[in-house]
């Protein structure tokens, strides 16, 4: 039977290079995101059949989310690993931000996680699977004035909170920091920043070592930087 592995924010950068890796491993893969055209794109190049499901929504919106993982357990029949990607940050810093720009990216980088938290744990208690956060090194240390930061101190807050209530049931959960990655992140924030990067696969493979871990080990928490990044 093939692994089932629902990834939020998976049209690109890190959440689409994990879902390449998983499909070549033989996982049935359904990747959800807001842009329907970057997740078609991605889903017509994979050689993979039926393998493949995409979703276009938002996973700050409760009733998106619960029909996103009723429509994989009813493809698909079970769950066994999430992956909760989908976050965004804004340019400039706290003093920039209009209010509904702010609410906006808490309501997707936080309450989005929470509420895939939410709907995946009982499918995830069934399988005994895996729930993989990405959260950032910027939820491991503070910066002045910025709110992405402090959204992801509360990823970081989220995935203990739901390993310390999950992992007597089974359920491993791991939280993926990254440092400063290539990818589309930083397309509304003036472009990529100077010193080294990451690629998006180096943090899949991370995903990946974590999801492929052997049953009754739960790696908790990878934060991974490139060579000669300081902060």
């Amino acid at each position: 039977m093939k692994p089932v592995t629902l990834i939020t924010g998976g049209s690109t950068g890190i959440g689409a290079a994990t879902a390449h890796s998983l499909l070549k491993q033989g996982h049935r893969v359904t990747l959800t995101g807001r842009d329907a055209v970057k997740l078609a794109d991605f889903s017509a190049v994979q050689d993979v059949g039926d393998d493949i499901m995409t979703l276009p929504g938002d996973t700050s919106d409760p009733a998106h989310v619960s029909s996103a993982i009723r429509l994989v357990t009813q493809s698909w029949g079970h769950l066994d690993n999430v992956v909760v990607n989908a976050g965004f940050s804004l340019p400039g810093t706290l003093m920039d931000h209009t209010p509904e720009a702010m609410r906006a990216m808490v309501l997707t980088n936080v309450l989005g996680p929470a509420l895939v938290v939410r709907e995946c744990v009982p499918h995830l208690k069934e399988s005994r699977g895996r729930l993989v956060l990405v959260g950032s090194v910027a939820g491991a240390k503070h910066t002045p004035n910025n709110l992405y930061s402090v959204t992801k101190w509360a990823v970081h807050a989220l995935a203990e909170n739901t390993r310390l209530a999950v992992t007597t049931d089974g359920v491993g959960v791991t939280l993926v920091a990254p440092g400063k990655v290539d990818t589309p992140f930083w397309d509304n924030r003036g472009g990529l920043p100077d010193g080294p990067v990451m690629s998006a696969q180096d943090v899949a493979n991370c995903i990946l070592f974590a999801l492929n871990q052997p049953p009754g080990l739960d790696i908790n928490h990878l934060q991974m930087r490139p060579v000669g990044q300081i902060n």
